[in-house]
């Protein structure tokens, strides 16, 4: 028997059913005809409520209408039988011979087992973490990090043509703050006194930067701090209501008193800052395609551009001396100012040339990464597409809730003594790349993570990454005391796995590359991590039921031939993860 190309027994089904369904159908009515998992193995391999959905044009009793498809169902090789349940479901069997054969397809396809074609190359744009470079990685940014890659993983295994890109915030005040606080911590080791601000960035890779400008050059950035100190003023008298109109004024005399240093310093804090995050990130097993700079925005005019195409539209007004966009009329709550009135355009000015810029480069779809506490930046974003007469349905935001870490069971702090967020490499470091990775995406992306530390660092099956990986391991561990090539087990005779547990094995191997589809069109890597848990209880209990080097060569065969495609499996969903899926723990 020849079986269809991977998860084509769905398909093949689905077809079934709209042709028994054509037969019976009044003109001028839409279905929507999806076939389901039944969660208990008497209800079948698939189930379709068709049958309910015709009920309400035919209005005829879901049974019967049932029944009546059933027996206008086409001959099937596949088909072992169809049967009517509950108020009108209906069950389909896949043949027992149709699961055994598939199984040798997972052996023969290898590393491409589960990939599907429904992306067809187009071109779709993942943009995540593109956190400001004014200091380490954080937490939360490995959220989004795991996620961001895991997701362009699973796109491009789906038939799409993904451009990971990082968008480097490099222009801007946070940028002048950090430069600002590098060079007052220069001042500082110099010898110069003089009171740090308080909004400052306090961290200790602050001081790190500073010293290794003073190493490399001296006190030639020293300059006498009359004019500084006087813009600082004691900590008793300052406020919150004038503290950033200080840092402002402090960051002007900067650039006044270092003129042309005060690029070099800029560019050296931009540069140290930009490489670790690169470094950090690519130890975490994210890399991007492109690293897109905000600078270019600004130097090439796309800003000014964009500015100038959504006054001739009349999407913008003055008032107060400052420009504004008319965001209210595309849902927002007020309007938003895109240039100020000293002429400086705002950080939203620059995120409207940027997203022009990423139709203008031809993606057929863009997904934005966002925290969640960006959620209220999405209606201005897609206002303006939309005034740029852009489509807003091809611009898609994935919004990623904080993690909280928990260890011995309560809620972890997460700032050190410095009043930094623990670090993305100091988890790295306590837990493992692995451990981060799969429970980052153990949630729907939108819901509060909780992430325990302990968990993730212990060796038990309650550890959802190590239990994954043990079953990985134990596959490797039978196949070596066999001691010979797998490639062989790939024209196994497999008519022997007959019992519950081998043919459910088999029909979740089958369930991978709907999983995967899935898990592209939802933008749910979380339904990968899922599956993998799932499929890996499934051959733990199998395991230790069954022994696998039994004296009979065909039944031995058939046995190696379905744990070698378990261990295929979860190698391939591990890796699309950014988990690595070790052969000995």
């Amino acid at each position: 028997m020849t079986v269809p190309k991977q998860n084509n027994f769905k398909v093949h089904f689905t077809e079934l059913l709209y042709q028994a369904t054509e037969k019976i159908l009044p003109p001028n009515c839409e279905i929507f005809l999806e076939l389901a998992r039944p969660k208990q193995v008497e209800h079948g391999d698939y189930s379709s409520n068709i049958a309910l959905q015709l009920a309400r044009f035919l209005h005829k009793n879901p049974k019967e209408i049932a029944q009546s498809l059933i027996q206008l169902l086409p001959d099937s090789p596949y088909l072992e039988k169809a049967e009517v349940a509950g108020n009108g479901f209906i069950n389909l069997f896949l043949k027992k011979s149709a699961k055994q054969q598939f199984l040798l397809q997972v052996l023969q396809q290898g590393s491409f087992f589960g990939t599907t074609d429904i992306g067809k190359g187009k071109q779709i744009q993942v943009e995540f973490v593109s956190a400001n470079p004014t200091g380490p990685l954080h937490v939360g940014h490995g959220r989004g990090a795991a996620y961001g890659a895991s997701l362009a993983n699973i796109l491009r295994a789906n038939g799409y043509s993904v451009t990971r890109e990082y968008y480097v915030n490099d222009a801007g005040r946070q940028m002048d703050i950090l430069t600002l606080s590098t060079w007052l911590r220069y001042l500082e080791l110099c010898g110069v006194s003089i009171p740090f601000p308080g909004n400052a960035y306090q961290g200790e890779y602050v001081i790190d930067m500073a010293k290794m400008i003073k190493k490399a050059h001296g006190d030639r950035y020293v300059h006498e701090p009359h004019e500084l100190i006087a813009r600082v003023p004691p900590a008793s008298e300052s406020s919150i209501s004038n503290e950033d109109e200080q840092l402002d004024e402090l960051i002007q005399v900067a650039k006044k008193t270092l003129s042309e240093d005060y690029a070099y310093i800029h560019q050296f804090v931009l540069t140290e800052q930009l490489g670790d995050c690169r470094n950090d990130l690519m130890e975490f097993g994210v890399e991007f395609d492109t690293w897109f700079s905000e600078q270019s925005l600004f130097d090439n005019g796309s800003i000014a551009k964009v500015i100038a195409m959504l006054e001739k539209n009349n999407m913008l007004y003055q008032q107060d001396g400052a420009l504004w966009f008319r965001s209210t009329r595309f849902g927002d709550e007020k309007d938003r100012v895109v240039q100020r009135e000293n002429g400086q355009y705002t950080y939203f000015a620059s995120d409207i040339a940027y997203h022009l810029n990423k139709f203008e480069r031809g993606f057929s779809h863009i997904i934005n990464v966002w925290g969640a506490d960006h959620h209220g930046y999405i209606p201005r974003v897609k206002g303006a597409m939309q005034a740029l007469s852009l489509d807003p349905k091809k611009l898609e935001i994935a919004l990623v809730q904080f993690a909280v870490l928990y260890r011995d069971g309560k809620k972890a702090s997460m700032s050190t003594r410095s009043g930094e967020f623990v670090t993305l490499r100091e988890l790295r470091k306590e837990v493992g790349n692995d451990a981060a990775r799969f429970f980052y995406v153990l949630r729907k992306s939108d819901q509060h993570l909780d992430f325990d530390l302990d968990l993730a660092k212990s060796q038990s099956n309650d550890n959802p990454v190590y239990y994954v990986q043990y079953a990985h391991a134990r596959i490797n561990s039978v196949i070596t005391q066999w001691g010979e090539a797998v490639s062989i087990l790939s024209n196994a005779p497999t008519d022997s796995l007959s019992n519950e547990a081998e043919l459910t094995l088999i029909q979740k191997l089958i369930d991978y590359p709907d999983t995967l589809e899935a898990a592209a069109k939802e933008r749910a890597p979380h339904f990968l991590a899922f599956y993998l848990k799932d499929l890996a209880s499934a051959f733990h209990s199998y395991y230790n039921s069954t022994r696998f080097l039994v004296p009979e060569q065909e039944l031995k065969l058939a046995r190696l031939a379905l744990i070698a495609a378990i261990q295929q499996v979860i190698a391939n969903g591990l890796n699309l993860l950014g988990v690595t899926a070790p052969n000995e723990m």
